[in-house]
C-alpha cells in the first residue's frame, strides 16, 4: 500500500512509539506509517484504512496498538466479529479497559445484545473515565432497543451527564440518543426538545439533529440540482424564480413550513447549554436507569418503578483513570472528540448476525483465553501470533 512521503511515522502517540520500540527500527517505522494512514482514513475511507491496518497487522501482530488499530479498522467496515477478536487481543496485551464500550458494541453488531448489556454491568465499567462511562451507557441503551425494550432504553440514558448543562465532547451524542429513544416510544414533543438540545451542543456536526428537527417540524429539503425535484418544484411555483422562492445556500430550498414566528430548530435555548444545573462534581454518578436527581426532568419520575421494563444494569460510579475510554490512540491527530470508543455513535442498527463472522462460542467471552476465531483474510504470520485468540503464549508476552 503506497504511503505519502510526508508521513514519517513520528505522528503516532508517544505511548504507541514506546510499544513499537520492541521492533527493529526500520520495521517500527513501517508499522508506524501504516498506523498513521489508518488514523487518517478511518472516517473518510474506512475500506482503505482497513487495508493499511491489515498491512500493519502482518508486520507486527504482537503489538497491542497494532491490534487496537486493526480492531477499529474492522469496526469501521462493519466486520464486528473480527473487530471483537482484535480488541480482545489488544486488551489482553495492554491490560487497559478503555476498549470495553466498543467491545460491547461489537457484541451488538454480531447479534448478541444481551452480552453487550451484561458487559455494561461488569466491574470493568467502574474503571472507565466519564467519557467511557457515557459511551457504555449509549451502547447499553442501544442493546435495550435491540432487545425490544425501548422504554428501558429511555431510562438507561437518563443520567447526571444528560442533565448537566456543561457541554462535553459526548454531550451532543448523548442528547441525540435520548431524543431518538423518546421518539421511539412516541414522546414526540420531548424528542423534539432533546433534538434541539443535541443540535446546540453539536459543535462538530457529529449528529444529524438538524435534519431530525426539520423532519419533526414538517420541513422538507429539495436538492435544487436534482432535475426531477426542480421539475416538481417548478410545477408548484410556475411563475417564481429560485431567488423569489427563497433558495437556501448550497442549492437547497425550504419548501414547507418553518416553525411559527420564524424560529429555527435549536433556537430558544440561551447560550447553547441545557437548562439544568452544573455538572455534579460534588454529586454522585448515576447508574443505568438512575436519573441522578436532575430536578427539572419531571418525566424521569414516571420510571421509578423499573420492574415494568426490566432491571437495569449498574453503571460504575468511579471516575476511572484519566484517558480511559478515549478510543483511538494510534495517531496524535486523533483527539478525544474524534474517538470511536463509544461505539454507539450513530448506531441505530439492530446488529444483524453474520454466522460466518461470529466468534467461536466455544472460546467463551471471558477475557482470559477468549475465543473469537481468527479474522478472515489474516496472514499466516498473524494467525500464528494470535494462537486462535485463545492462548496466552502469543500476544500475552508482548
Amino acid at each position: 500500500m503506497p504511503i505519502p512521503d510526508e508521513v514519517t511515522g513520528e505522528e503516532v502517540d508517544r505511548s504507541v512509539r514506546q510499544e513499537l520500540m520492541s521492533l527493529p527500527k526500520t520495521l517500527a517505522v513501517d508499522v508506524a506509517r501504516n498506523l498513521v494512514m489508518v488514523a487518517r482514513l478511518l472516517d473518510e475511507d474506512p475500506e482503505r484504512a482497513y487495508a493499511y491496518a491489515r498491512v500493519a497487522l502482518r508486520l507486527a501482530s504482537r503489538v497491542g496498538a497494532v491490534r487496537e488499530a486493526a480492531g477499529f479498522a474492522a469496526y469501521g467496515v462493519e466486520k464486528y466479529a473480527e473487530a471483537l477478536t482484535e480488541f480482545r487481543a489488544a486488551r489482553r496485551m495492554t491490560g487497559s479497559v478503555h476498549l470495553w464500550p466498543i467491545m460491547a458494541d461489537c457484541e451488538r453488531g454480531i447479534g448478541r445484545p444481551e452480552r453487550a448489556l451484561a458487559m455494561a454491568g461488569d466491574p470493568e465499567v467502574r474503571q472507565l473515565d466519564k467519557a467511557g462511562q457515557v459511551e457504555m451507557r449509549l451502547v447499553a441503551a442501544g442493546a435495550r432497543r435491540d432487545m425490544g425494550q425501548p422504554e428501558a432504553a429511555v431510562v438507561t440514558l437518563q443520567s447526571p451527564e444528560l442533565a448537566s448543562h456543561s457541554v462535553q465532547p459526548w454531550t451532543a451524542r448523548l442528547r441525540y440518543a435520548y431524543a431518538d429513544a423518546l421518539l421511539a416510544v412516541g414522546r414526540r414533543d420531548e424528542a423534539r426538545e432533546w433534538f434541539a438540545r443535541a443540535l446546540e451542543a453539536d459543535q462538530g456536526g457529529v449528529t444529524n439533529a438538524s435534519d431530525r428537527l426539520a423532519e419533526l417540524d414538517g420541513v422538507e429539503f429539495v436538492d435544487a440540482l436534482d432535475p426531477e425535484a426542480e421539475d416538481e418544484f417548478a410545477g408548484e411555483y410556475p411563475e417564481s424564480s429560485a431567488e423569489e422562492r427563497g433558495a437556501a445556500p448550497g442549492g437547497r430550498s425550504h419548501l414547507s413550513s418553518q416553525p411559527e414566528g420564524g424560529e429555527r430548530p435549536g433556537e430558544g435555548y440561551g447560550d447553547g447549554r441545557g437548562a439544568f444545573g452544573e455538572d455534579g462534581e460534588d454529586g454522585e454518578d448515576g447508574e443505568f436507569g438512575d436519573a441522578g436527581h436532575p430536578g427539572e426532568l419531571d418525566e424521569f419520575d414516571e420510571f421509578d418503578e423499573l420492574d415494568e421494563v426490566g432491571e437495569l444494569d449498574e453503571l460504575g460510579d468511579g471516575p476511572g483513570p484519566s484517558g480511559a475510554g478515549r478510543g483511538r490512540r494510534f495517531a496524535e491527530d486523533e483527539g478525544p472528540g474524534s474517538s470511536r470508543a463509544g461505539a454507539g455513535r450513530g448506531r441505530g442498527r439492530g446488529g444483524a448476525r453474520d454466522e460466518a463472522d461470529e466468534p467461536d462460542e466455544d472460546g467463551g467471552d471471558g477475557l482470559d483465553g477468549e475465543g473469537g476465531g481468527a479474522s478472515a483474510g489474516r496472514s499466516q504470520d498473524a494467525e500464528g501470533a494470535d494462537g486462535g485468540e485463545g492462548g496466552a503464549g502469543g500476544e500475552g508476552g508482548a
